[in-house]
């Protein structure tokens, strides 16, 4: 008897499976043709960055145009709070970021932070948040996570994560628990490289899998891949297109040493270098689709038609050519209707609770009284910014430091922006020099992001505590090195509300 063949599906079925797990961005802030059609023919996600957000207004009228195409689109943003927002990428964010609601470490908070930013993200529209991240912050030196971990205890991320599931969650939007299986031990970017962790199976059980654990345990909708290499898992393959990291572990069941999670499993951009770079983005897409990812996250740094297409042909050809089981991209457009039809039907989301990120901002603030005696400022100061090179993630568009927010308190207060190319140009003394010049006489509030990291900073900082040392220091990274200053200041993050809580603070307003 001859074997049985079972018959293809057809051509224009695979294409809206193949539209269906795309996760593309594009330019504006209103809905091109070319994005309207392919909604029509299958697209069932639409990812938005800040280059797409002007107002809360407009961003409500773009997805509503979306969704009078496609009544059931899911709409994506990568909305952190903290450091990391698009929603108000050109004014700083309302909410503190995860580390410092970790050093809060109240569970009730986070969860009402969460369900606060998830009650604006449904009231714009947007039904799935490219977050929390859950990545354990044990690298000091990261590059990439830092303040968007909520710590160093992979128990306190697991709690906090949990939380800001729920929140999120409560409010109607689907939350997607990112960087699986864990980006906190690297000191590589991966946007910029491929970053490899270390550690064996027993330490990823019990440090960076534990926060996972508890996001699947609280019902997240959505896991993000990350592009990092684990050995431990996969000598040869980053995890996204991993079948040993998706399949093998966040896929299979408790019993087996797996998380269990039957969710979407979202890929992190599949432009980052950490993929394109070596596998390409089509040949990536394929082999993330191959591997147990459902969805690929593609559009914040290529966003045209062009990348929609070339992915759609890649997946149908990868099918046709028996490299891509079409089961395998049938299961994953299935499970992206699904994440689809349960963000239109989970119904009215939250009641609002204005004014909470600042609290949570106020809480997080951890102060320390240096040797020399500190006066809360009550005239004009001079704020000395040390800016360090954006990351990616982040951007440099968003505003840090508390330079606005003390200049609204304190009429007259001046800022100064120094860089890691001016302490070498210049070097430390004359940077120094002229940092003192500049404040002719005024006292002095120097903002650092993560002194520990970078040497120059650390230099800089020393040289003007020994020529002022009554100057006060707010540090708005993690504050992994000792305090200094007259007043030193840790913020836990450089949100516009830490800055606001930092700028009451040195003027005893809080």
């Amino acid at each position: 008897m001859p074997p049985l063949v079972r018959p293809k599906r057809p051509t224009d079925t695979l294409t809206r499976d193949a539209l269906a797990v795309l996760q593309p961005g594009f330019t504006g802030t209103t809905a091109p043709d070319w994005l309207l059609r392919r909604l029509g023919e299958g697209l069932t996600t639409v990812g938005l960055f800040g280059r797409n957000v002007a107002s809360p207004g407009q961003l409500a009228a773009l997805t509503d145009r979306l969704r009078a195409e496609r009544p059931d689109v899911l709409v994506a943003v990568d909305e952190e709070g903290g450091d990391v927002t698009r929603l108000e990428v050109r004014g700083g964010s309302s909410f503190p970021g995860n580390h410092a609601l970790g050093a809060v470490d109240d569970p009730a908070l986070t969860r009402a932070v969460a369900r606060e930013l998830g009650r604006r993200l449904a009231e714009c529209g947007i039904t799935l948040n490219w977050a929390p991240s859950a990545d354990v912050n044990s690298n000091p030196d990261n590059p990439v996570i830092g303040v968007r971990s909520f710590g160093a205890d992979p128990h306190l991320v697991a709690r906090h994560t949990a939380a800001y599931v729920e929140g999120l969650q409560s409010a109607g939007v689907a939350a997607c628990t990112k960087h699986f299986p864990g980006h906190g031990d690297t000191a590589v970017d991966s946007h910029l490289d491929l970053p490899r962790i270390a550690a064996d199976r027993a330490t990823l059980q019990e440090r960076e899998l534990v926060p996972f654990r508890a996001a699947v345990a609280a019902g997240t909708r959505a896991v993000m891949s990350a592009h990092i290499l684990v050995p431990a898992l996969d000598g040869d393959r980053p995890a996204t297109l991993s079948p040993a990291a998706l399949h093998g572990l966040l896929r299979a069941p408790a019993t087996e040493g797996g998380l269990g999670f039957d969710g979407l499993i979202v890929t992190d951009g599949m432009e980052m270098q950490a993929v394109s770079a070596t596998y390409g983005i089509a040949r990536g897409s394929v082999l993330a689709l191959a591997a147990g990812a459902d969805a690929i996250c593609v559009g914040g740094g290529l966003a045209d038609e062009d990348i929609v297409l070339r992915l759609r042909d890649a997946l149908v050809a990868a099918v046709r050519d028996g490299e891509l089981p079409e089961e395998r991209l049938a299961d994953a457009a299935a499970r992206v209707r699904a994440l689809a039809r349960w963000t239109r039907d989970a119904g009215e989301g939250a009641a609002p609770a204005p004014g909470i990120g600042l609290t949570a901002a106020r809480r997080a603030l951890r102060r320390t009284a240096g040797g020399q005696p500190y006066a809360p400022l009550t005239g004009a100061a001079y704020v000395a910014a040390f800016t360090p090179l954006a990351n990616i993630a982040v951007g440099d568009e968003t505003p840090w430091g508390v330079a606005a927010e003390l200049a609204r308190l304190l009429p007259g207060t001046d800022t100064g922006t120094y860089t890691a190319d001016a302490a070498a140009t210049a070097g430390t003394p004359a940077l120094v020099e002229g940092l003192l010049t500049a404040a002719a006489g005024r006292r002095i509030v120097v903002v650092v992001r993560d002194v520990h990291r970078h040497p120059w900073m650390a230099d800089a900082l020393a040289a003007l505590l020994a020529a002022r040392p009554g100057t006060a220091v707010v540090e708005m990274g993690v504050p992994q090195a000792p305090p200094r200053g007259a007043l030193h200041l840790a913020t836990h993050g450089a949100a516009r509300v830490c800055g606001q809580a930092a700028a009451e603070a040195l003027t005893g307003r809080l």
